[in-house]
């Protein structure tokens, strides 16, 4: 389960999340970041769990400018090693 609490600062929109994101919540947290005309920051620090299609759905937060504050260890490093998944298979 994920709780999502909706904030601000200055110029900048907060998703302060705590829990589980799987794949239903990230196509929440989607639908959440995308009505918004603000830059978005995601606060991961509450995040416990994360499946891959979150892990995949951060990620791609992160290549297009979404800030990601706080994850935890477990979930920088998967983020970062799918980031580079990406990259490897674009490449020609």
């Amino acid at each position: 389960m994920l709780k999502i609490h909706k904030g601000t600062e200055e110029d900048c929109i907060v998703f302060q999340l705590c829990g589980w994101i799987r794949s239903e919540e990230a196509a929440e947290l989607l639908r959440l970041i995308r009505a918004e005309y603000q830059k978005v920051a995601l606060d991961l620090k509450e995040v416990r769990l994360v499946d891959r299609t979150a892990v995949r759905f951060l990620a791609q937060c992160q290549a297009e400018g979404i800030e990601l504050r706080s994850p935890s260890a477990y979930i920088r490093e998967w983020i970062s090693r799918e980031a580079a998944v990406r990259i490897d298979t674009s490449l020609p």
